[in-house]
């Protein structure tokens, strides 16, 4: 696990975690109970700010509120080692990275100090604001307030940066600020900070990255108004997005809403291929392909209103089961093979079918979702994009995409959900590369012998080296796999 950074219950051996030798006799400690946001390691806080979380079991007794701990809190020595490491793990996000203390850096020349008392909460959830604070000394927590249920989220010390996410996106602030200890901030006003993309794009660059790592959060996030929509939780993530699930505030209906991450924003391609995803989904109207309902630009970024699925992709389903019975793979395969032939027919290749895009709802209807790689038939493109143990092999040679890499990647995922496994050793890449381009996939046969005849013809034909002996049409592959449905 690398940085695994020590919990509470790990440090004081205090033996009342679920199982500990103390847990039955004196009780589980709720600072070790709650994983509903454990964000690092097990645990309500991850266990790592034990201190915001009240009825803990320290100094052999039951403590009281946040409020009543605080002042007792920062004596201990988990307190001290927790503010030592976070302030040597979290290096990438620390702003004094670029503006050491005494540097003569102009953006420091025109902030201002501000003093905080230890116990004070300086900064409000929903607060209207125009500057951000850089933590010169002391340390505070963040409080996310949601539902009437006050969650500690994170824990900030010398050289990060308050408010940045509010400032940047011109939002509310998304949570409460309470100081730990007695605190000094410099104070970076909203005039200053519209200056830096231009003065310094560097440091722009950073602060950027710094508001998209603030928004992925692991742990409860306060509620995000975007025009008439309301984003109230994450439920997925990917490389340059983030996806939250939310309700359409006028009609009352659950949505998605997919935010490119904002330091993708500053790639003008990405941003492109973010709204040339919108533009080809809203297109689409089919019952196997995610819904778009609408766009929206706004607080530095942009959002893709989708509606909301409750299901289960098929990697989760496999994570779970490990295989998919015959009779349900069969049906989910010839679902999809609709969703890419309606697409198709409309003049667009998908160019990432892979388990984690093939969403699985109630009574089994599936949905293709993802269609940020998406392309016109008609576009040139020689680009080397998708879940890669599931592309082609001439898309890996840097040939363009057509019909039958679609085939391909289907006749992957269709190997892994019958088998449980791809058909290729994936430790080495260079040997996977290789044998992907050079070796015809196993027999699925020799990995599930009672394999039916159609799912067997279906794969091997789907994964032929040569696309010429793939399926030309999606109506051939549905004819064979519906040979013994």
């Amino acid at each position: 696990m690398g940085n695994k950074r020590i919990n509470c219950w790990e440090y004081h051996s205090c033996g009342r975690e679920p199982g500990g030798k103390n847990a039955f006799t004196l009780g589980v400690c709720p600072a070790a109970s709650d994983k509903s946001y454990d964000g690092l390691n097990s645990g309500k806080c991850a266990g790592r700010f034990c201190w915001a979380v009240a009825g803990t079991f320290c100094e052999g007794k039951i403590q009281g509120t946040y409020a009543e701990k605080i002042d007792s809190c920062p004596d201990c020595d988990f307190f001290r080692v927790v503010l030592a490491e976070e302030g040597t793990l979290n290096l990438r996000t620390k702003f004094l990275r670029f503006l050491p203390p005494y540097t003569r850096h102009s953006i420091l020349s025109n902030m201002g100090i501000k003093t905080v008392k230890k116990s004070t909460r300086f900064v409000s959830q929903g607060d209207e604001t125009d500057e951000a604070y850089i933590i010169r000394r002391g340390s505070c927590i963040l409080v996310v307030e949601k539902s009437g249920t006050l969650h500690p989220v994170d824990h900030r010390n010398e050289g990060d940066i308050l408010n940045m996410s509010a400032l940047f996106t011109g939002e509310p602030v998304n949570s409460h600020i309470e100081a730990e200890t007695d605190m000094e901030l410099w104070v970076l006003k909203k005039l200053i900070f519209e200056e830096i993309p231009k003065n310094d794009p560097y440091l722009w660059r950073f602060l950027t990255e710094i508001v998209a790592d603030r928004f992925d959060s692991k742990r409860p996030t306060s509620d995000r108004t975007i025009g008439r929509y309301v984003a109230t939780d994450i439920i997925g993530r990917g490389g340059y997005s983030i996806v939250y699930k939310g309700i359409d505030s006028i009609l009352n209906l659950p949505v998605a809403i997919k935010m490119m991450r904002h330091d993708m924003v500053i790639d003008s391609n990405f941003l492109n291929k973010f709204r040339n995803e919108a533009k080809i989904v809203a297109s689409l109207n089919h019952q196997n392909i995610i819904k778009v309902f609408d766009t929206q630009e706004r607080f530095r970024t942009a959002f893709i209103i989708m509606e909301f699925l409750d299901g289960e992709s098929i990697s989760g389903i496999l994570a779970r089961k490990k295989k998919i019975l015959f009779h349900d793979a069969t049906n989910y395969l010839i679902q999809t093979c609709k969703a890419i032939d309606y697409a198709y027919e409309q003049g667009i290749f998908h160019k990432d079918i892979n388990p984690e895009n093939l969403m699985i709802l109630d009574k089994h209807q599936v949905k293709l979702l993802d269609f940020g790689l998406a392309i016109s038939i008609h576009e040139e493109d020689d680009i080397l994009d998708g879940a890669m143990p599931y592309l082609a092999p001439e898309i890996s040679k840097g040939e363009a995409a057509d019909l039958r890499s679609e085939v391909y990647s289907l006749g992957i995922t269709a190997f892994e959900m019958v088998t449980g496994k791809r058909p290729y050793p994936e430790k080495n890449s260079a040997v996977f590369a290789k044998m992907r381009c050079e070796n015809e996939i196993p027999d699925p046969k020799d990995f599930v012998p009672d394999l039916p005849d159609s799912l067997q013809r279906f794969i091997i034909r789907a994964c032929r080296l040569d696309p010429e002996k793939r399926y030309t049409s999606m109506k051939q592959a549905m004819k064979d796999l519906q040979a013994d449905h």
